[in-house]
């Protein structure tokens, strides 16, 4: 599946980034790059399967990033038909199912009472958490890709277009709007918008980190995580398409052709920034900071100096997903499906597992009882736990 790229709400083209396709009728002369074949490797760990069941149609053959929502005790998904479940985590049992009779873009988020979600037709619902019920509607300017974020107070959505709407969560009325800079050529994604007590974090397309204030939208600070440049327009795509990583009181950023940055909470200022390109937040772990780079390569630095530890290039251009730790591995996805297994230690291949043929678009979740919980393209959501082979 490629990645969809969009260059205007009137005019939106497949693109794929590793193919380097055509682009609303411009070409590219850059060497097509085929993924790497599927790593033929002697397994010292494997994956148990708990429990699994099938969530609706999953994407629905579409690119979409419809990630469960994991609150320790219960899972809730959803699927592009509409199809909603509220799962019990240890066991897979259903709790309620709701038909929503709508097509489903994003999803899902949620707060302590309730569930968000985007339609097709770009409206925010919101639903109870206890049985499915839409509580209430909420009418968008355009389509949205990210998932709905709250506080529990507010809900904020980022549309495909660069804007940043905050809706009352008891109400679902507006209480604010932010209009970003939408460059000609962007990602056909956003990365989910980061909501806490005081601040809202965002990355726009334009390859810009904004911190906006919780209370009434305004900008707080900018932080640039990649600057244009190249004659191309596919040569200046900065997309900030992850949401960034929290850190006591910085967050760690990365971005497409851009860097990978610490940067201060309170002021936006850099506190260490080095050369980076990715679509997926970063991961840690183990003192080491993991990404999954945009080519597919797996890359691990040492925390302290980010000094470039290991680099696992048998997966390149698989359109890998975030890295998950998980006890002494790291745990990466791909298009056509399989979950890799590295070794914190040197990235070595030490497992593998052909979990969707659809392929595996969201990344992995560590659940609070140790368990994995996996969700592919075509609805499959999988629990499993991890065992090293004798």
């Amino acid at each position: 599946m490629p990645w969809l790229f969009k260059r205007s709400s009137a005019c939106r083209v497949f693109l794929a980034v590793l193919f380097a396709a055509v682009v609303a009728g411009c070409s590219t002369k850059e060497p097509i790059e085929e993924p790497a074949p599927v790593p033929d490797i002697d397994s010292s760990v494997e994956l148990d399967e708990i429990w699994t069941m099938g969530v609706g149609d999953g994407h629905g053959d579409q690119f979409l990033y419809l990630t469960p929502l994991n609150t320790g005790d219960v899972l809730y998904a959803a699927a592009a038909n509409g199809d909603v479940y509220a799962v019990q985590a240890e066991n897979g049992k259903v709790d309620w199912y709701k038909d929503l009779d709508e097509e489903v873009f994003a999803g899902l988020g949620g707060d302590r009472d309730q569930l968000y979600l985007v339609t097709r037709d770009a409206r925010l619902m919101a639903l109870s958490r206890m049985n499915g019920d839409v509580l209430w509607e909420a009418a968008l300017p355009n389509e949205v890709l990210a998932t709905p974020q709250s506080n529990g107070e507010i809900v904020v959505v980022q549309t495909t277009d660069g804007k940043l709407l905050s809706f009352d969560a008891a109400s679902g009325e507006q209480t604010w709007q932010y209009d970003g800079v939408v460059p000609v050529l962007s990602m056909r994604a956003a990365a989910p918008p980061l909501v806490g007590s005081e601040l809202v974090l965002a990355g726009f397309s334009n390859g810009k980190l904004m911190a906006l204030s919780v209370e009434n939208g305004q900008p707080i600070w900018q932080y640039e995580v990649g600057q244009p440049q190249g004659r191309t327009e596919l040569e200046r795509l900065v997309d900030v398409t992850s949401q960034p990583l929290i850190l006591e009181s910085a967050a760690l950023v990365v971005g497409y052709q851009g860097k990978l940055a610490l940067v201060n909470l309170r002021n936006g200022e850099e506190i260490w920034s080095r050369e980076a390109s990715s679509l997926n937040s970063p991961m840690v772990g183990d003192g080491k900071i993991f990404v999954s780079s945009a080519n597919g390569d797996i890359m691990a630095y040492r925390g302290n100096d980010r000094r470039e530890l290991w680099t696992q290039d048998k997966l390149s251009w698989r359109q890998t997903t975030q890295p998950v730790v998980y006890d002494d591995y790291l745990l990466v996805g791909d298009f056509e499906g399989y979950i890799h297994m590295l070794s914190l230690e040197d990235g070595s291949l030490q497992g593998q597992l052909e979990f969707d043929s659809d392929g595996l678009r969201v990344p992995a979740q560590r659940m609070r009882n140790g368990n994995l919980l996996v969700f592919g393209n075509s609805g499959k959501m999988s629990v499993f736990e991890l065992k090293e082979t004798d």
